[in-house]
């Protein structure tokens, strides 16, 4: 399978041409269920728990590592995590049923990259409360805190990362700034164009 390259195709088309334990890490922000408005996915809970039924037992398979946020309230959802580390917004995010939103979970499924490396504890949290660049993409991660959480879970340049759901690109620009290798999938040719526009605006890729 090419490297550094975005794939246009649904991600269990991808994840099947994978072995076992090929990817490092996949690092992945999938939808929520709570009403975005996607290219080619209608966002609703229901259709968010056929996705993780699908796409989660495929990940757990290929990768490692599996590193992703679900946004608060649907992390029942998922499959019991290893750890949840969290995404902390001291500024705030909008609002939810209990108050202000100053905090996301970030699902870990594997051993922690850096005390599986002999390289000591690190915090399970991160704060940032930087905003997202205005992409034609309903919510696009912000980049530096994506690049870190990238950092925080992969300790080594001959890592390969996957995203299942890039989107906009986001963890493949992490992953050139960080020299990492990367695969991705989208299925919306739309986003396609955005991420590879960002990771090579010359239109080589």
């Amino acid at each position: 399978m090419e490297i550094n390259k975005i794939y246009n195709e649904d991600c269990l088309e991808t994840m099947k041409r994978m072995d076992d334990n090929s990817i490092d890490l996949i690092l992945t922000d999938p939808p929520y269920g709570v009403g975005y408005e996607y290219n080619q996915y209608d966002d609703t809970k229901d259709n968010l728990k056929k996705l993780v039924n699908m796409f989660m037992p495929e990940a757990l398979r290929v990768a490692k590592r599996v590193v992703l946020t679900c946004g608060n309230g649907n992390q029942h959802i998922y499959p019991e995590p290893t750890w949840t580390m969290a995404w902390v917004i001291s500024a705030g995010a909008g609002q939810n049923k209990w108050g202000f939103t100053c905090w996301q979970p970030i699902l870990c499924y594997g051993k922690d990259a850096y005390r599986q490396n002999r390289m000591g504890a690190r915090p399970d949290i991160i704060q940032s409360n930087e905003r997202s660049e205005k992409l034609a993409h309903s919510c696009p991660k912000p980049t530096k805190f994506w690049t870190t959480l990238l950092q925080r879970n992969s300790v080594k340049e001959t890592d390969l990362v996957y995203d299942p759901f890039i989107g906009s690109g986001t963890t493949a620009v992490a992953c050139i700034n960080k020299n990492r290798n990367f695969i991705g999938s989208e299925i919306s040719k739309e986003y396609c164009d955005i991420a590879n526009k960002r990771i090579d605006p010359n239109g080589e890729k």
